[in-house]
């Protein structure tokens, strides 16, 4: 028997395992555990299944994201993770040919998937598992927050594990970082990834983490339910769904109604809006529509199944812009010629309230601490938001004195849960870690 770390993310997933996994996984530092491959070699997932209509067979990952760009029949589910404490969880899906799965079942198999691939490399059973969580699932609602990480605890015994603790991602990155210093620091760190955005405010060091207990060195925590995914729905709203009618107006002046389209720009939600008795509410809406094409192009979308796509395109042009370039965003599998053009201002203005709201929270989180942002020695950025520099350069810009350090992206979080889980499953004299939390 052995343990291992996942890391459930919104738009990308990891595991690190503890027995005999392969030399090319780099090692998780302090132990025994590695990074597995998870898909051709491959140490990160994206979070996503497609279920084949055909014969209910589940593709994962990559895997998953090919079966719908390239066109077989089925569906595609992407940011499950940001289902979990709300009603959907123990809600059911219609995956077509008259099947039903229910959406707690599906994350199950994803977790299932990734024991499996981790067990393959291994060669171990893995019946014990680390899992990170957000600091708040659901921001300003305890009950959802707990049911969230209930709801998670359920998927991971069904999937195969016997023993479930949770550690906040943020020190879980906190830890990955800390494995490599020489002295010590007070540390900010900044976990803003699809679908959350977490900040821990943090003493580490070579000393500190022989201590038994580290939840004195723990300043602060704190986070909100708003990051990756929700830029690219911004940014779908703003920047291509305008084309579809969204604040448009009909006949008579009012603006068409706007749920379609908050749906049409939520990962979790796209496949809603496909359901036959759905189709045939929006169809009626044509007579809301001053512009009758507005409402062809977005009928289209639907029927196509478009949802997942445009959300694609949404997410492609954010990184463009955030590279430096202007993004043009093809539609013409709308409409022939269709076309969007985003630039960096045009990002900035979508972009701005979320951004705010993250920046208040990371202010807050420094606030909670007890300590001057010129105290802090380094910011630690992990999350695959973090690639946005103009999100990273206002954190930054909190603290006039830190040092910014940048994590890998999408493998930072993992490592640390290792961490964690070799403090928490390994052998007593492992190394002390902040101490995880236990699954009730």
């Amino acid at each position: 028997m052995g343990y291992c770390a996942i890391d459930f993310g919104t738009s990308n997933s990891a595991i690190a395992s503890s027995a005999g996994a392969d030399e090319a996984s780099p090692p998780v530092p302090g132990g025994p555990l590695v990074l597995a491959p998870v898909e051709a070699g491959a140490l990160t997932l994206p979070t996503a299944i497609f279920q084949h209509a055909e014969d209910g067979t589940r593709a994962f990952g990559r895997a998953a994201i090919a079966a719908y760009t390239e066109g077989h029949e089925g569906r595609l589910l992407r940011s499950l993770k940001s289902i979990l404490g709300s009603r959907l969880v123990d809600e059911s899906i219609h995956m077509g040919d008259g099947m039903v799965v229910r959406y707690l079942d599906l994350i199950t198999s994803f977790l299932a998937h990734l024991k499996t691939q981790a067990e393959r490399a291994s060669g171990a059973v893995l019946d014990e598992v680390m899992l990170g969580r957000p600091v708040r699932f659901h921001d300003d609602d305890d009950l959802a927050d707990a049911a969230a990480e209930d709801a998670l605890a359920r998927a991971a015994r069904a999937a195969g594990f016997r023993d479930v603790a949770f550690q906040y991602e943020p020190i879980a990155a906190a830890l990955d970082y800390e494995s490599g210093l020489h002295r010590e620091e007070l540390v900010f760190v900044a976990d803003i990834g699809g679908g959350t955005s977490d900040f821990s405010v943090i003493r580490l060091g070579p000393e500190r983490a022989r201590h038994a207990d580290r939840s004195a060195d723990v300043l602060a925590n704190a986070g909100l339910h708003t990051a990756g995914t929700d830029f690219d729905a911004r940014i779908e709203l703003w920047g291509i769904l305008p084309l579809l009618g969204y604040q448009s107006t009909g006949p008579t002046g009012r603006t068409v109604p706007h749920r379609v389209y908050f749906d049409l720009s939520t990962w979790h939600l796209v496949n809603s809006l496909y359901l036959p008795k759905r189709i045939a509410e929006i169809e009626q809406m044509r007579y809301f529509y001053g512009e009758e094409r507005l409402h062809r192009r977005l009928m289209r979308a639907l029927r196509l199944r478009m949802g997942h796509t445009l959300l694609g395109q949404a997410e492609e042009a954010k990184i463009t812009v955030a590279g430096g370039a202007d993004a043009r965003i093809d539609l013409g599998a709308l409409e022939e010629g269709l076309w969007s053009l985003l630039a960096e201002d045009r990002l900035l203005d979508a972009l701005g309230e979320p951004i705010e709201r993250i920046t208040r929270i990371a202010r807050r989180t420094v606030e909670d601490a007890g300590i001057k942002p010129a105290e802090v020695d380094a910011i630690y950025f992990t999350g695959g938001s973090t690639g946005l520099g103009f999100l990273t350069g206002q954190l930054a810009a909190l603290f006039p004195a830190a040092r910014p350090v940048f994590g890998e992206r999408f493998a930072s979080v993992a490592t640390g849960l290792g961490i964690a889980a070799l403090q928490r499953f390994g052998s007593p004299g492992a190394g002390a870690r902040p101490r995880p939390r236990q699954s009730t």
